[in-house]
């Protein structure tokens, strides 16, 4: 690539490239454009970037027993504290673990916040739960992020999981391979339809090894009857994609059906922190609204 004559121009983007880097550029770009010239909610006016009042990044995970999952969620936050230092960055959880959301938000001293759900498809937490929990903060201008997916960096973070986990670039032309896609499972058609979609993109990823989608809970197929049917169309070497934020109960379940290779859930990755704050940013292309009001973001 030829260096720019003037140093402080950008370089071209090239166009070799991977998927991933290009999209690790693009979010990290448009990140700093939009912290850099948010909306003032008053009048509309732009602030620079050393403006106290970033609205605030509200993590929404939901929350389990295990222990491991609330130091993943912290370590994944640690990221995007990292990638983004000015901003300000809380964690709320649903269920089961502190603090939980109410908390978080009842503790903010007032101004703007985003909840950015750690949540993978849409579905009962993130049209009912997180819209509810912003109408109880009437002290704050909320709006709601879209969840995690589908997308494509959590796509390359499931690529990644399962390289770790042994995948390599042959098994994508092996007739004998399949992957299932685990996932926690909803009663929300939407929510299968976003699982289902990141299941056709990671397909793609790996080459066109077909991916079945398959539930821990509330769908089907579940993961023993995903691998009984990837078996039936005579793959034999079949792994389970975790398509879960942290490790939980259904992680592990998940993980004990299969008959090859299990990956680990998404967890820190760092295309993940990426993701959170691009749909941090999402939001923050949004009209505010009054305060104790909610918006969604669509994905």
């Amino acid at each position: 690539m030829t260096q720019p004559a003037d140093p402080r121009e950008p370089r071209t983007l090239d166009v070799t490239a991977g998927t991933a880097q290009l999209l690790t550029r693009i979010t990290s770009q448009l990140g700093t454009q939009l912290t850099r010239l948010h909306l003032n909610a008053a009048n509309g006016t732009r602030r620079p970037m050393s403006t106290p009042h970033l609205p605030t990044l509200v993590a929404v995970a939901h929350g389990s027993r295990d222990p491991r999952a609330l130091t993943t969620v912290n370590a994944l936050l640690d990221r995007v504290r990292e990638l983004r230092p000015s901003l300000p960055v809380r964690l709320g959880h649903i269920e089961l673990n502190a603090p939980l959301l109410d908390h978080t938000l009842a503790g903010l001293d007032g101004g703007d916040a985003v909840l950015v759900p750690l949540l993978l498809s849409r579905g009962y937490h993130v049209k009912h739960d997180l819209p509810g929990a912003a109408a109880t903060a009437p002290h704050l201008r909320v709006r709601v992020a879209a969840p995690l997916g589908p997308h494509p960096l959590l796509v390359e973070a499931l690529h990644a999981r399962l390289t770790e986990a042994g995948w390599r670039t042959a098994h994508g032309t092996s007739r004998s391979t399949g992957v299932v896609l685990a996932a926690a499972g909803s009663r929300d058609p939407d929510s299968a339809a976003d699982t289902r979609r990141t299941a056709g993109l990671l397909s793609e990823r790996l080459g066109g090894v077909p991916v079945v989608p398959a539930y821990a809970s509330a769908a089907s197929p579940t993961v023993p009857e995903a691998v009984r049917a990837l078996t039936a169309r005579g793959r034999h070497r079949i792994a389970v994609a975790s398509y879960f934020t942290a490790p939980g109960l259904f992680a592990t379940r998940s993980a004990a059906a299969a008959p090859w290779l299990a990956a680990a859930p998404l967890g820190a990755h760092a295309a993940l922190a990426r993701l959170v704050l691009h749909r941090y940013d999402q939001a923050l292309t949004t009209t505010p609204v009054p305060a104790g009001s909610s918006q969604l973001v669509p994905a």
